[in-house]
């Protein structure tokens, strides 16, 4: 395939995906608004109020960025697993791609660039609802650290749900891995805590949790603090970025799940 013929395969997928997101946007976007609105009224207004500060600052702030990553990745995770499996089982559309030229990773960046557009797009959604809660008091204290690491989530999580979608034979497939592994994952994170709250036992667990860094970055990014060093968090997002392109190339290139 020449250069312009690899761009119009990887730009048909992402725009196919992105026309059915906003299409059904009841679906895509509005479930995770209304949810996050819920986590600010009940732990954010209530709650924080009995809690008072956590590092230095009222509780509904301190949570705002869990809440805003927890969005990003669970819609980026939530839409590249289910459109893969999509096409696979109901439309058939990925036999037309198999049969095509189109490279593997023409495939990998196609199906995860829908899910990196929604976890950014929701992201930003339940942000801009957070601060109709907080008003002037949410300050952003460094954009870019904030922007690197809600894309670099989103992309972790876009890939390991292309993952999920090779290899899920039904739908349960699907909801199996988000709720018995990637829940956990997050509400262990440090979604509504500091590690500094935690007994040591526990303490010592949550560094083994990939979830607690990447919340911890993007909270840095608001708050200007960190449970952790900001580049310890970068270094495992990218060694996770390489890490599942290489098995979604892997598993596309052998055609692992994929052939019916």
């Amino acid at each position: 395939m020449t250069g312009y013929q690899k761009w119009i395969s990887f730009y048909t997928m992402v725009r196919k995906d992105v026309v059915r997101m906003f299409r059904i946007w009841v679906q895509t976007f509005l479930p995770s608004v209304i949810t996050s609105s819920l986590y600010f009224l009940i732990f954010g207004s209530i709650l924080g109020e009995r809690i008072g500060q956590v590092q230095g600052v009222d509780y509904m702030i301190f949570v705002i960025p869990g809440l805003v990553m927890l969005s990003i990745v669970t819609n980026a995770y939530a839409n590249t697993s289910f459109v893969f499996f999509q096409s696979k089982f109901f439309a058939r559309s990925i036999e037309e791609i198999l049969v095509s030229p189109t490279p593997p990773w023409v495939m990998i960046a196609g199906f995860v660039s829908g899910g990196l557009v929604r976890g950014i797009i929701v992201g930003t959604l339940v942000l801009i609802v957070a601060m109709l809660f907080t008003g002037p008091e949410l300050a952003i204290s460094n954009l870019a650290i904030i922007l690197l690491f809600g894309v670099l989530a989103a992309l972790v999580f876009s890939l390991a749900g292309l993952v999920n979608g090779i290899y899920a034979k039904s739908i349960d497939g699907i909801n199996i891995v988000p709720t018995f592994v990637l829940t956990p994952l997050i509400y262990l994170g440090g979604v509504f805590y500091s590690v500094e709250a935690l007994p040591g036992w526990w303490e010592k667990a949550t560094y083994l949790n990939p979830l607690f860094y990447i919340i911890n970055g993007f909270r840095y990014g608001f708050l200007g603090t960190s449970d952790v060093p900001l580049v310890v968090s970068i270094v495992l997002l990218l060694v996770l970025i390489g890490t599942l392109i290489a098995i979604n190339w892997y598993l596309i290139r052998r055609g692992l799940g994929l052939r019916q």
